[in-house]
């Protein structure tokens, strides 16, 4: 019987070398296009403002908390900085998903195509 010993330390310390220098490429590459701000950056800040809209909008018993926030309430939450993380990656988004959850209409997210 014959025990594979697979590929010679040389070869195998040089093919991996190579995908690390790849993937530090890559991240490097990722890094570079998107710097601080992830690619779906305007999805997280739009569900951001959405959820807490529904959320104040929920437990709005009266609807006095509903109608401020669609008569401006959404603006300025954001410009206070009650966004929170989410709206830092794109504030008209945050607020956009803010009125759409305060009015109660679906999410622009849902769904499987966009």
């Amino acid at each position: 019987m014959h025990r594979h010993q697979g590929p010679p330390p040389r070869k195998f310390v040089l093919f991996a070398t190579a995908a690390v220098l790849f993937g530090a490429a890559v991240a490097w590459g990722l890094v570079d296009r998107y710097a601080e701000r992830p690619p779906w950056g305007t999805d997280i800040a739009y569900e951001g403002g959405y959820v807490q809209a529904a959320r104040i909008r929920g437990y709005d018993v009266d609807g006095t908390r509903t109608k401020a926030l669609l008569a401006g309430e959404c603006a300025l939450m954001e410009r206070q900085g009650m966004g929170g993380a989410r709206a830092v990656h794109d504030p008209a988004a945050w607020v956009a998903g803010c009125l759409d959850g305060a009015a109660g209409r679906p999410s622009r997210n849902q769904g499987m195509v966009r």
